[in-house]
């Protein structure tokens, strides 16, 4: 393996979830070879500030990495802006960053896969983004990881030189898109991904995710993803208020991820077995407005 990745992780005022985030990371073996990066966004108002402070306390105490770097927002950016700014800032100084929010947990193996993949695809001009998240899929493929169009945001990574690409600029893809780039961008409309470019527009949302996975679509770039999922996201579990059908897609067991080795996709290309597998299991669970909250951040 190469050069560990830096890992930059962006917090608000959730102190629990944060420690969960962190202690998982620290079970992780490349964890002390990692340096690693905390984005402390600022409060909103007074009612805020004590749960920041207590973050910030604990930002302070953390150990366990080779190095650690923490910027202090002193006002509040907000999560998109948070991110979009903070990941900017630090591919000033890295190559190759591994990104995570405070309520995401992750396998003993996910920095294994992360620095491996970005590693390995480093030299491909048609991967863009690395996933270590991913639907419950049962998928029947000899590899453990394979590409789709879809960006999956719940514990990731990307490189400097595919990242300079992002752009959030709503109303330039709402004026120069075609009905059929909208229907693909949809996963052959099976989920209205692009009604958050336009609610982006309208300010009646203000988020990151979609323009970044639409910065990699417009490109005509892929994303990998693992089979099965190496993290997981501490706001959809089996104590959700969502039906069992819906969570399945996003159950996942970290215990279970022990691959030793991971088998990675010789060519870049869409899998369209997995492609159609995620439309077929979205149509069956009904899912569509809960999956749509993805990248709703």
């Amino acid at each position: 393996m190469k050069k560990v990745a830096p890992i930059v992780i962006f917090t608000f005022k959730r102190l629990n979830t944060l420690k969960k985030c962190v202690n998982s990371l620290k079970n992780n073996n490349l964890a002390k070879k990692s340096k690693i990066y905390f984005f402390s966004d600022g409060p909103k108002n007074e009612t805020q500030k004590k749960n920041v402070l207590k973050v910030r306390e604990y930002l302070k105490r953390i150990k366990g990495f080779k190095e650690k770097k923490i910027y202090y927002r002193k006002n509040n950016f907000g999560l998109a802006n948070n991110i979009i700014s903070g990941v900017t800032k630090v591919f000033n100084k890295e190559e190759k960053l591994i990104i995570l929010e405070d309520d995401i947990l992750v396998s003993k193996n996910f920095l294994k896969f992360m620095n491996l993949a970005l590693d390995n695809y480093k030299k491909s001009r048609k991967v863009w983004h690395i996933s270590g998240w991913n639907y419950n899929l049962d998928l029947k493929i000899k590899d453990d990881s394979y590409f789709t169009r879809g960006m999956n945001c719940w514990g990731w990574g990307t490189w400097k030189n595919r990242w300079k690409y992002f752009e959030k600029n709503p109303s330039k893809i709402i004026g120069s898109w075609t009905i059929q780039q909208i229907n693909d961008f949809n996963f052959d409309n099976n989920i209205n991904f692009y009604s958050q470019i336009t609610r982006n527009l309208e300010k009646s949302l203000n988020t990151w995710a979609v323009f970044w996975y639409a910065t990699i679509f417009k490109n005509k770039k892929l994303c990998l993803n693992p089979k099965v999922s190496l993290t997981k996201n501490l706001g959809v579990s089996s104590s959700a208020t969502n039906s069992k059908k819906i969570e399945k897609i996003f159950n996942t067991n970290l215990k279970n991820q022990n691959i030793k080795k991971f088998k990675f996709p010789k060519k870049a290309k869409e899998n369209s077995l997995a492609y159609e597998a995620l439309k077929r299991q979205i149509k069956i669970n009904k899912a569509k407005n809960l999956i749509n909250k993805l990248i709703s951040i």
